[in-house]
């Protein structure tokens, strides 16, 4: 799977498996899940207004564009979010649950 980051810098860093959309991805220690999910495909997730895949936006959490879903239907910001091992993580709106939006 190619992805739309391609790590230049810091590849010495310990990996570990994060799950995307039912498929092992690797991730490094210290990445937020927009790294991981953008280093390993080519778009972070569906829109919901069906205007195709997203990669996110502002990359601070300030937009709304960075938005996906945990497996339990969590929804979380995946530029703010660091990735941990064992994370299972859905991207494609028709995979995902009834979303849990976070307390804020």
């Amino acid at each position: 799977m190619s992805g739309r980051f391609v790590r230049v810098a810091e590849q010495g860093r310990s990996t570990f498996e994060i799950v995307i959309d039912g498929k092992r991805a690797l991730a490094a220690a210290g990445d937020t899940l927009m790294v991981a999910l953008l280093t390993s495909q080519d778009a972070l997730r569906d829109s919901e207004f069906g205007d195709g895949r997203r990669a996110g936006f502002c990359v601070m959490g300030a937009c709304q564009d960075c938005w996906v879903w945990m497996a339990n239907g969590e929804r979380v910001r995946a530029c703010t979010t660091q990735a941990v091992e064992g994370m299972s993580i859905v991207t494609r709106l028709s995979q995902a649950k009834e979303g849990v939006w976070p307390r804020l």
